[in-house]
């Protein structure tokens, strides 16, 4: 067992704005961990895709689904002798969680079979944290973040979204999956909540659905 963490693979998981990022990093100032962040931001469809999302779709998840694969290809298959395990700031079963979101069904038909080849490769995570916010307080996040292109979504867009992830939860039984309501958490300015965080990360946990709540 690995004498800081349990786990060798750790993936942070959430809805848009829901903090992954923000946590991964918190945590790679804590451990010597390899931190792995998607590079959503280099996605040239990305803000046309939110101007007219039946159009640029396909074109936005295969981008997205071929650079998360070769950056997930380059760092979960070469074994690191300098860290002490991974954190990324998502899954790869997150490619088909978006894509069945916004995809016609054809399209995510063919879709869905090329993720299947890809994903025979990896590695499943050795445990999977979502931070779960409320639909309004991940809108409150997106705007004070300010990227412009994220400017116009909406709730319902964000509920169907939370809604794949959960759907996805349930059939998932071969590693844990920690759900962490963090709506009324502050872990970036205070220390006590990143703390409370970090210790749940931690813990060994069955495989399956664990649900946690914490009172700040």
């Amino acid at each position: 067992m690995n004498p800081v963490s349990p786990y060798q693979y750790i993936c942070i998981e959430g809805n848009i704005g829901a903090g992954k990022t923000t946590l991964c990093e918190l945590l790679a100032g804590t451990y010597n961990c390899k931190l792995v962040l998607e590079q959503f931001a280099e996605n040239p469809f990305l803000p046309y895709f939110y101007e007219d999302p039946e159009r640029y779709a396909l074109p936005l998840e295969l981008f997205f689904m071929t650079e998360r694969h070769k950056q997930l290809e380059k760092h979960l298959l070469h074994p690191d002798l300098f860290h002490e395990f991974i954190v990324s700031d998502y899954t790869f079963v997150k490619t088909l969680l978006f894509a069945k979101n916004n995809l016609k069904r054809d399209e995510y038909r063919l879709f869905q079979r090329m993720f299947f080849v890809l994903n025979a490769a990896f590695p499943k995570p050795d445990i999977l944290v979502y931070l779960h916010r409320s639909t309004p307080k991940l809108i409150e996040n997106i705007r004070s973040r300010g990227r412009d292109y994220e400017q116009d979504i909406k709730e319902p867009y964000l509920k169907d979204l939370q809604d794949a992830y959960f759907e996805y939860f349930k059939g998932e039984s071969s590693f844990p999956v920690v759900i962490i309501d963090v709506d009324r958490l502050d872990f970036v300015n205070n220390p006590n909540h990143f703390q409370e965080i970090k210790l749940l990360i931690m813990q060994a946990y069955l495989p399956g659905v664990h649900r946690i709540s914490l009172v700040n």
